[in-house]
């Protein structure tokens, strides 16, 4: 199991433990998938993804050089030929086929397929638009200057655990261990982000009372480990 898979459980369960209302995610280019994209969506959480490079074919002539007409529900080749809808298989992909009659005389098949049948196919996730729709956030302004707070925020935390914090490797055998030294670590980060956040507040002028208040509220909603 990667990453990705229990992302979204992982989310909901947050979200119900604290009170927040995120607008995006910021995550890297391993949870980009069709799914994540559309239960975000699902949440009105915006994706904010890293680039995720397509599968290499040896074909020269790639799916983005298709065209996905969404009134007909078909493909359009680069010769014009439409690829009309034939199944859906297990993976929640449509597939559209095209005709292997007019692929067989086209003057570009050697640089589009390879199959002895003489027949391209092209497939679209169920969930496809929502992954069209994270690829265009990414490339807004907003969207990657979310995706560089990522790197100043989530992916510091990760580094200073990695160096710092014994996270390199997991110092024990199962699942319970590892999760001790996880919260283990977790809790010294957090001491040290309100030891710096206190003196933070000692140097703007906040009194011994407003400067409780305001790291009791921290540990209640800011700490990483809960």
């Amino acid at each position: 199991m990667n990453d990705a898979q229990p992302y979204i459980a992982r989310l909901d369960t947050t979200l119900a433990r604290f009170t927040l209302s995120p607008i995006a995610a910021g995550l890297d280019a391993g949870y980009f998938t069709a799914t994540i994209c559309h239960e975000l969506e699902q949440r009105q959480i915006l994706p904010v993804m890293g680039y995720r490079r397509p599968h290499r074919t040896k074909n020269p002539i790639k799916k983005k050089d298709f065209r996905y007409d969404q009134e007909t529900d078909r493909y359009l080749c680069p010769q014009g030929q439409e690829l009309v809808y034939k199944t859906t298989n297990r993976q929640a992909y449509r597939e559209y086929h095209s005709n292997p009659q007019t692929c067989k005389t086209c003057p570009l098949r050697a640089a589009c397929t390879k199959s002895e049948n003489h027949k391209r196919v092209i497939t679209r996730h169920l969930f496809e638009k929502s992954v069209e729709n994270a690829n265009a956030l990414r490339l807004t302004a907003w969207g990657k200057y979310v995706y560089r707070r990522r790197a100043e925020t989530v992916e510091r935390s990760f580094a200073d655990a990695k160096q710092h914090h014994g996270h390199r490797y997991a110092r024990f055998r199962g699942l319970l261990k590892v999760q001790i030294q996880c919260f283990l670590a977790a809790a010294a980060q957090n001491i040290k982000k309100m030891a710096l956040l206190e003196a933070y507040l000692r140097k703007i002028g906040l009194n011994a009372r407003q400067i409780v208040q305001i790291v009791m509220q921290f540990s209640v909603y800011g700490l990483k480990a809960a």
